[in-house]
């Protein structure tokens, strides 16, 4: 079963309607899909039927479609439940949605906008006030959407200089804050105003010579940066 906190909402979006699922109706749906019973996933997610049942109509009502099949003679006793195929692709995006998190515990989190799309290449364009980067391209994404970028501490490098390389993204920042933490320390970098967090190692700190105020680049690769729709 995910290990989901209390405060995670999912936003789900049907054919134009859309419904905040929090933690809980996530979980009622995981036990649904484990146990093929809305009744022992009531209980798993210490609920009454009832309650879970009012859950699952207001989530269809929303989105106006099925997410559950009932049938007399299930797994639970009183009738078994399993998830429709929408069900199912409503609890696959939202564990999509756990493995981004999980992946990105120490995640830089920018709300941008995008301005440009290149389909050719794959790539787009997102910005937020003078901070502006490419990201890989969602086909689902249009210009104007406004989303979530999230870019892993590990995955951004700090340099002196700009150089020549595969990566898409090099920006100019300084230096606001720097934390030993468990043998890495954490670099923070305004960079048009958005501060971004880097982890580098004790050495590598030495090597550029780094301390607050002073003026590096950053560099991190389109793949790296990880996106949701708000």
């Amino acid at each position: 079963m995910a290990d989901v906190s209390a405060g995670v909402e999912y936003k789900i979006n049907v054919d134009g309607n859309s419904f905040l699922l929090d933690s809980k109706k996530y979980q009622l749906l995981e036990y649904i899909l484990d146990t093929g019973s809305l009744t022992q996933a009531a209980k798993a997610v210490n609920v009454s039927y009832r309650t879970a049942l009012n859950y699952i109509e207001k989530i269809e009502s929303t989105l106006n479609v099925k997410i559950v099949n009932t049938t007399k003679g299930g797994k639970g006793g009183g009738g078994g439940t399993t998830l429709t195929e929408e069900g199912y692709s409503i609890l696959k995006e939202c564990k999509k949605i756990n493995a981004i998190m999980e992946l990105h515990k120490d995640v830089n989190e920018i709300e941008a906008e995008i301005v440009d799309i290149n389909e050719v290449k794959g790539v787009m364009t997102i910005k937020m006030d003078e901070f502006q980067i490419n990201a890989p391209l969602n086909r689902k994404y249009k210009i104007g959407d406004r989303i979530l970028a999230l870019i892993s501490y590990d995955n951004i490098f700090l340099m002196l200089e700009p150089q020549a390389s595969s990566i898409r993204n090099i920006l100019k920042g300084q230096i606001v804050e720097m934390r030993l933490e468990n043998e890495i320390i954490r670099v923070k970098v305004n960079v048009g105003g958005v501060i971004l967090c880097s982890d580098i190692t004790v050495s590598a700190e030495k090597e550029l010579n780094l301390n607050i105020g002073k003026e590096v680049y950053i560099g991190f690769k389109a793949m790296s940066v990880a996106t949701l729709k708000l």
